[in-house]
């Protein structure tokens, strides 16, 4: 039994040794001969083989091979820049939001200055005008009598008493004094020589 499985054996090896022998080896030589001969008559083998393969129907040509492959290449292409402008549209989309945004806050500012512009001019035509009454109030004062004017001040707060007072001439105050009692006359006087120390 061994010994038919052994000669089994040595027949699929023979076998795969006939073949090598007789036809892998032998068909390798032509082919290096045919090469080196027709090399040697100055034909490029190569060159030829890709020729009659051109030739062969259902076999795609170099030509078409090299057509496949730029378009392949062209398609990869479109879709490498058709990415990129899709990024760079979303970028332009995010600026232009940010821009727009930019946009509504200039104005927001520009609103709330024009506001506080009309506020300021409003205080300042305010002031203007109690800068007005102020005179005119001071301007009644020098024209009515001391003994008029001395009971109105000492009824008057010592802030706006003393804010008139020195506004008036320096005759006109010791003319109004003088009408007051004494105690009110000291009290109005202290408070005038403390307003103008604080001034000097």
């Amino acid at each position: 039994m061994e010994k038919l499985l052994e000669e089994q054996e040595e027949k699929k090896y023979s076998k795969l040794q006939w073949f090598l022998v007789v036809i892998v080896i032998p068909t390798l030589f032509a082919i290096t001969v045919a090469v080196l001969v027709l090399t040697v008559a100055g034909i490029n083998v190569f060159e030829k083989a890709n020729e009659y393969r051109d030739k062969i129907p259902f076999v795609p040509t170099r030509e078409e091979i090299n057509i496949k492959q730029a378009l392949k290449e062209a398609e990869s292409t479109v879709t490498k820049l058709e990415l990129e402008i899709e990024n760079r549209e979303a970028a332009i989309a995010k600026l232009e939001s940010k821009i727009e945004g930019k946009d509504q806050e200039i104005e927001t500012l520009l609103q709330e200055k024009e506001h506080l512009q009309a506020e300021i001019e409003d205080l300042m035509l305010a002031q203007k005008e109690g800068q007005q009454s102020f005179q005119a109030i001071v301007n009644t004062f020098e024209t009515i009598s001391a003994k008029k004017a001395a009971p109105i001040l000492v009824q008057m707060n010592d802030d706006e008493a003393l804010k008139i007072l020195s506004s008036l001439k320096p005759d006109i105050v010791a003319a109004i004094l003088e009408k007051m009692n004494a105690q009110d006359a000291a009290k109005y006087t202290a408070l005038l020589t403390k307003h103008s120390n604080t001034y000097r």
